[in-house]
Formats: structure tokens, C-alpha cells, sequence
């Protein structure tokens, strides 16, 4: 038997991760992904990586997939890899949804290693760690438009964390490995940056991503892919891949040893992958 492509691990692996945390809905040929409990909300996206899936998008799916979105009062969003749905981008744009394309990086060997400063130190968050709910709430600050940064700020983000039932929701799946986070922890016990992933199928995405405004421009943000990547293949990952937006994040990526994929992921109205994810 082949080696599946590249294509084919990815897919299976956007195909199986939503289903750690939600279940699925089905509307022809598009699949929605619908959270059992609380965390970010799911996307829809085509059905035929799935045993049953099969056929082109249509129109009418998509009327009736934002319809459910609508009804259960999330973002109207769908995620798919371009050349697994070549025609679905064209669908989409007709039912009025911007989409914007986010090329994909794969590591083929091992991450090359990141120096960091002096007394920073990387750390594989556990579900009891007393640090988690500060971990948890850097992505609200490095990726948020507040403003606000420092100590405080980050004090009342874990706050939140913990109010919001966020920690209660991450805590069962560090447990039991659906989720692996990583951080950059500086003097004072304080996380600089921190990053995830969630391993499925045998792959794993390495997203969230995030370094607080003040620890910026030290390699952190690259020092956690390294570790999260290096991580992921200990425990025995075998494709390692992220998305990105811009060029310049791409070629920090590079200098890890990740090469652009011939894959590329299209997101319609759905903000950044990673960006502020602090849920399960």
C-alpha cells in the first residue's frame, strides 16, 4: 500500500481533530462541526474526507450550513484545504463570504533548536500547573486590542480565564493528551509566550502561537514552535504542519526547517487560525 500524500494526511487530520471536542452535523456535502461544550466555536467544511462523504459543494449546502450557524449563534465559517475542494472557494465567494487563503508549512525532519535569554526557560503546561490559567490567558493579551500589557494586565486575563470557565474546559483535555501546551517562562514564574497542539490521526497543526507585547522581538514565539514541534514528534507525530498570514511569519517558520506545503487552506469569514485560541 502507498504512502498517503501529503494532501491526504492533512485532510484526515481537519477531518478527525474538530471531533476531540464537537460533534458533527451533516448537510449534504458539507460536514459542520458543532462543540459538545464550551471553547471556540467550529467551522463547516466539506464532507467527503469522511467514509460517507462525497460530491461536489453546493450552493444549497452552504444556505442551509450558515442557516444552523445562524440558529446556534456562531460566526458563519467554513475551512477547507484548496486542492481537496477546488471548487468550493467559488461557491462560497457567490454566497457573499470573504476568503482568505492561509498557505501551510510542513517540517520534514527535526526543528532546529532556538536560543533563547537568559532566564527563560520552556515548559510543557500539565492540567494541574499552577501557572496554566496566567499560559491560558497570554493569547488574550498578544493577540487583543487592548493595550493593555504587564503584570496587571495579565493577572486580570487569568482572571477571566478562570471566571469565563475556560480553565475547567482546557484542564480535562491536557489530561488526556488532546491538547499539548507549551511556554516561554521568564523571572517571576511570568509565561512571555506559549503556543499548542492538538495530535490526531498522526498529525498535528501547531497553532495559538502568542507572545506577550513587552517579550516581543527575543525568538520566543519561535522558540515555542521549535519546542512544540520537537514535542509532538517525540511523542510520535509523524506530520508536523502550521498555516500562516503573513510572509514574514513564514520565514521564521523556514529557519525551523518548515517548507512550504502544496497544500493551501482557505478560511471564510473566520478570524486568524490560532489567534486568541485559549479553548480546548
Amino acid at each position: 500500500m502507498s504512502e498517503p500524500s501529503l494532501l491526504d494526511r492533512v485532510e484526515r487530520y481537519y477531518a478527525a481533530v474538530p471531533l476531540l471536542f464537537a460533534g458533527a452535523e451533516e448537510f449534504g456535502s458539507l460536514r459542520l462541526f458543532v462543540r459538545k461544550e464550551a471553547g471556540a466555536p467550529y467551522y463547516g467544511g466539506p464532507a467527503h474526507a469522511q467514509p460517507a462523504g462525497d460530491g461536489e459543494v453546493t450552493a444549497e449546502d452552504v444556505v442551509r450550513v450558515r442557516a444552523r450557524q445562524r440558529e446556534l449563534g456562531v460566526p458563519e465559517a467554513f475551512e477547507w484545504l484548496a486542492e481537496a475542494a477546488p471548487g468550493m472557494r467559488r461557491v462560497v465567494e457567490g454566497a457573499g463570504l470573504p476568503v482568505a487563503e492561509r498557505p501551510l508549512m510542513v517540517l520534514d525532519g527535526e526543528p532546529a533548536s532556538v536560543p533563547f535569554p537568559d532566564g527563560v526557560s520552556l515548559r510543557v503546561v500539565g492540567d494541574d500547573d499552577p501557572l496554566l490559567p496566567a499560559v491560558l490567558a497570554v493569547p488574550r493579551l498578544a493577540f487583543g486590542e487592548t493595550g493593555s500589557t504587564g503584570r496587571d494586565a495579565l493577572a486580570r486575563a487569568a482572571a477571566e480565564v478562570v471566571a469565563d470557565g475556560t480553565l475547567d474546559a482546557v484542564r480535562p483535555t491536557l489530561r488526556d493528551g488532546r491538547k499539548v501546551l507549551v511556554a516561554a517562562v521568564g523571572p517571576g514564574g511570568v509565561p512571555f509566550a506559549v503556543g499548542h497542539y492538538h495530535p490526531a490521526v498522526g498529525a498535528t497543526e501547531i497553532g495559538g502561537v502568542g507572545t506577550l507585547p513587552e517579550a516581543r522581538r527575543q525568538g520566543l514565539g519561535a522558540a515555542v514552535t521549535a519546542a512544540l514541534a520537537a514535542h509532538a514528534r517525540e511523542n510520535g507525530v509523524r506530520t508536523v504542519f502550521l498555516a500562516y498570514a503573513q510572509e514574514s511569519v513564514a520565514r521564521i517558520y523556514a529557519r525551523l526547517g518548515f517548507r512550504p506545503a502544496d497544500v493551501t487552506l482557505l478560511v471564510a469569514d473566520q478570524p486568524a487560525r490560532g489567534a486568541g485560541a485559549t479553548g480546548p
